[in-house]
């Protein structure tokens, strides 16, 4: 059998050599359906891959554990209480934590000499979080700076509508846990490029002066967030933290897969007062982007499903054109003793090697076009920016991505070739060799 199909393969190959043009409009055809299918996906594993790394990087961990002090009934702070206590459980149950760092949160009214805008502000310790540095580009001052104990950091837009330059002073108006209305001045450090939609609603400051704005203790923060290695560990990783404080006697939120900033009218109703811990994934603290996901997924599932309809519709006709233009030749083999099947085996085999050509091609072109367009940085409209988190296009080729588009073109070549071959191996020896076609 292994002699038979090497045969086979070789009498293959000889016939798509022979068919040199034929062979080269499908060959192409083929490897175009491939490219672009591996260019959505990469596009599609870009915007994703982008929009995790950077939304984590400025919002959120991959596990997030965060909470809200009562205290009145009616009055929540998003607050976690002692919470180096917390990060010894972290590091105790997560093994496969990366790093871990505390911020605090908060929202105020920041007055610059150009203008006022009401953000949210977080707390940031640059020397604990590479993410956050990776992620970020700076376009004047320098990260650096945030270790001053009244640093501040600006988006580009922000800095606009502030009027603020690096060095100046900005004046941040906020009400405190207690409901007395505190103000602070910070000084910009560094002004960051825009990131879409995250960096229009992110300003940092470093944690002393978030403390001292809020008038919180020294072991108090807003959230812990949680860096693992594998971000897919995410939800196991919660459930064993939640077993681990619930054992260790802290009151826990019920889950609720939704950003913090939208559970405070819940919270605000609940009669409980003091601490509570409330535990959410990175899905869960960006749902409010989630459509993004799924348009980008059924947009790429649309288009590949309309390419390989093309696909198939082409091979299908290419092939009949073949055995209509090889009948007599179909005819003479049968009349020499080979059988239906060696027919079927070798039409088969025909366009699978085709298929595999030039899906191959087709997808270590459209590889080494992702690398290219990655490599330049080609810039994006802003209102793909907002959303996108990136100020330039980034394609990512997974290799699992690559072999299934490879495989996967190959097998649909197979099939698509499959009725074809049938109707070819049937053919009466007499009826084929008699076709003047």
């Amino acid at each position: 059998m292994p002699g038979a199909f090497g045969v086979d393969l070789r009498i293959a190959a000889l016939n798509l050599a022979q068919h040199r043009r034929r062979s080269l409009l499908l060959g192409g055809a083929l490897a175009a359906v491939t490219g672009l299918f591996v260019l959505l996906s990469a596009l599609t594993a870009g915007v994703r891959d982008t929009m995790v790394r950077n939304s984590t990087a400025l919002d959120c961990g991959h596990v997030n554990v965060g909470g809200f002090f009562k205290i009145t009934s009616g009055q929540a702070a998003p607050l976690v209480t002692k919470y180096p206590a917390v990060l010894e459980v972290i590091r105790r149950e997560v093994p496969e934590l990366a790093y871990a760092v505390p911020r605090g949160r908060g929202f105020a009214k920041m007055i610059g000499p150009g203008g006022s805008v009401w953000s949210p502000v977080t707390s940031l310790d640059v020397t604990k979080e590479p993410g956050f540095r990776a992620a970020v580009r700076i376009e004047s001052g320098s990260l650096d700076g945030m270790a001053k104990p009244d640093a501040l950091l600006l988006f580009h837009t922000q800095a606009e509508k502030l009027g603020v330059k690096v060095g100046d002073t900005v004046t941040l108006s906020a009400p405190t846990a207690g409901g007395i209305n505190n103000v602070i001045d910070l000084t910009v450090v560094a002004i960051a490029h825009d990131l879409g939609l995250m960096s229009a609603f992110s300003s940092f400051v470093s944690m002393p002066a978030l403390t001292r704005m809020y008038r919180m203790t020294d072991d108090s923060t807003g959230v812990i967030l949680v860096y693992l290695k594998d971000i897919g560990k995410a939800p196991a990783v919660i459930e064993r933290l939640r077993a681990a404080f619930l054992k260790g006697g802290w009151k826990l939120m019920d889950p609720d897969p939704n950003p913090f900033f939208m559970k405070f009218d819940k919270v605000n109703r609940e009669a409980w007062t003091g601490q509570k811990l409330d535990l959410t994934t990175w899905k869960d603290e960006l749902t409010f982007m989630s459509w993004v996901f799924t348009a980008l997924d059924a947009i790429t599932l649309i288009l590949v499903v309309v390419l390989l309809g093309i696909a198939v519709a082409g091979i299908m006709n290419v092939m009949w054109i073949a055995i209509r233009e090889r009948t007599r030749e179909i005819g003479t083999l049968r009349a020499l003793g080979v059988q239906r099947r060696q027919i079927l085996r070798m039409f088969m085999i025909e366009s699978i090697l085709l298929g595999f050509a030039g899906a191959l091609a087709g997808g270590v072109a459209a590889t080494l076009l992702a690398v290219v367009v990655t490599a330049v940085r080609i810039p994006v409209p802003l209102v793909v920016q907002l959303f996108l988190l990136s100020d330039h296009l980034i394609l990512i080729v997974k290799p699992g991505t690559f072999l299934l588009a490879v495989l996967g073109i190959t097998a649909v070549t197979g099939v698509a070739a499959m009725y074809p071959a049938l109707r070819a191996a049937k053919l009466k020896p007499v009826t084929a060799m008699g076709h003047a076609g």
